[in-house]
């Protein structure tokens, strides 16, 4: 049985998964155990539940994933309730995160089954959010395999920047290198720094706000969803750049992916501009 450490917060983790690596989930797992136990530690965190939503992946892998929980539930036990839903439906990543999420917590993680997170990555977030009341949502640095940075605030992009994410080779992005340098906030200070947009690769955010703006839209399948819930936050509170939470990420970009992929880029582009606007809106105030 879990006990909960006293006035400490409770936290919900929505994972989504679709023939997802399980090599990596598992890894994910472990990280996100190990963290949600320091944060237990330094008395920051709870009650910890983690919903693992398969959209609709093949009868094989659903099996394979059900015996990794069975496996290693007992190993998570002590520091997070693991539950597994095998939905035979895909509502797109925003609409298996909405379907995941425990809505009651005081805080919400949506995390991609391909993130490993720090130590202390959890009390980092929480202590945050705790002490800066205004903030409604945060990313964290965020590295990759090879250590390279991974950019996961973004300001809001132009047509231009629309093209050279969803399309631009490598030598595309370098040769407009100052132009994403600027969309991905390369120039942010190692500092808790208040940005337009946030990825959902690892999003925490606080239960209320979510709720508040009832979650995803839903109209998006793939891309631009976490965009979309980035400016409807905002209207709860600020958007904050983490530098102290870390993570890595091992996932990949649309422009490395196939057609349909890019098809599905193509459409949530086109309905993200088409309800929030063209052009920027203000610049958000710096902390």
């Amino acid at each position: 049985m879990i006990t909960e450490a006293p006035a400490a917060k409770t936290l919900s983790v929505s994972v989504v998964l679709h023939n997802s690596d399980l090599d990596l989930l598992q890894t994910a797992l472990d990280s996100l155990a190990h963290s949600a136990q320091e944060a237990r530690r330094q008395a920051v965190l709870g009650s910890m539940t983690v919903r693992l939503r398969d959209n609709a992946s093949d009868s094989d892998y659903q099996a394979r994933l059900r015996s990794l929980v069975q496996r290693l539930r007992p190993a998570w036990a002590p520091v997070m309730d693991v539950a597994l839903d095998l939905g035979d439906d895909n509502p797109g990543f925003g609409g298996g995160h909405n379907r995941a999420q425990t809505r009651q917590a005081d805080y919400l993680l949506i995390l991609n089954p391909d993130v490993v997170l720090e130590g202390d990555a959890l009390a980092q977030g929480i202590q945050h959010l705790e002490a800066v009341n205004s903030v409604a949502a945060l990313n964290p640095h965020c590295s990759r395999p090879d250590g390279s940075r991974e950019y996961l605030c973004k300001r809001y992009p132009n047509l231009r920047v629309l093209l050279l994410r969803g399309f631009g080779g490598r030598a595309l992005r370098q040769r407009y290198d100052r132009l994403m340098h600027r969309y991905e906030y390369r120039d942010l200070a190692d500092t808790p720094t208040a940005v337009t947009l946030l990825s959902g690769a690892c999003m925490l955010c606080r239960g209320s706000a979510f709720t508040a703006v009832a979650g995803f839209d839903e109209g998006y399948f793939m891309y631009f969803e976490d965009f979309d819930l980035s400016l409807r936050l905002a209207a709860q509170g600020e958007l904050h750049y983490l530098p102290t939470m870390r993570i890595q990420h091992h996932g990949g970009f649309a422009a490395r992916k196939g057609w349909r992929h890019r098809r599905w880029f193509i459409v949530s582009a086109f309905r993200f501009f088409s309800r929030n606007g063209w052009r920027a809106p203000r610049a958000p105030r710096q902390c």
